[in-house]
């Protein structure tokens, strides 16, 4: 009994680690996309946090769950893909990226206020994650929000500033705004 203790402590202890050393690194590309000197070099290392965020820091079985949704999500088949999500999401609710994937495929269905609730769970886990304030800037322009959606732009571009498709689209979202009031 000893034993089978000493092996689960252990377990809890080193995924702990791994969950750490994830953040670390992630931390640390996120200073550096901040400083990044070129778009070239910003994709670079924006390729390097997707890699860190589609990754489970330690359960190799819920980033195969995720890619099969993901892989479902691009042949179009949005309900299996909304399954595989939720299903991730339930192994481990604290995970931004499942709650981002499936805040993209309720997107992709539609869902613009289920999307929205999802991106703002991926936003409390991960305030930086430029995917999902990208996002929210499509699903506040599907819902008419343009103010929120230039909102949600300009944060993506503070902490991507070589982005580019928030600039294009907070001018787009200006044009719109523009037309509203005349």
């Amino acid at each position: 009994m000893k034993k089978i203790s000493f092996i689960f402590i252990f377990f809890l202890f080193s995924s702990s680690l791994l969950a750490d050393d994830n953040k670390k690194e992630i931390d640390k590309l996120f200073v550096q996309l901040k400083s990044a000197l070129s778009f070239e070099n910003s994709k670079k290392i924006e390729d390097k946090i997707w890699d860190l965020w589609t990754t489970h820091p330690t359960k190799n079985n819920l980033t195969k769950l995720l890619a099969d949704g993901s892989s479902a999500m691009m042949d179009n088949k949005l309900d299996s893909a909304y399954d595989k999500f939720t299903e991730v999401i339930e192994l481990d609710p604290n995970w931004a990226e499942a709650w981002n994937k499936r805040a993209t495929v309720l997107y992709l269905m539609g869902k613009y206020e289920l999307s929205q609730a999802d991106i703002d769970k991926v936003l409390k886990i991960e305030k930086r994650h430029f995917g999902a304030l990208t996002g929210q800037g499509l699903v506040q322009t599907a819902l008419k929000n343009y103010e929120k959606a230039i909102d949600s732009y300009i944060e993506a571009h503070k902490v991507h500033p070589f982005m580019k498709s928030p600039l294009i689209m907070m001018e787009k979202l200006q044009i719109e705004l523009q037309k509203q009031s005349i």
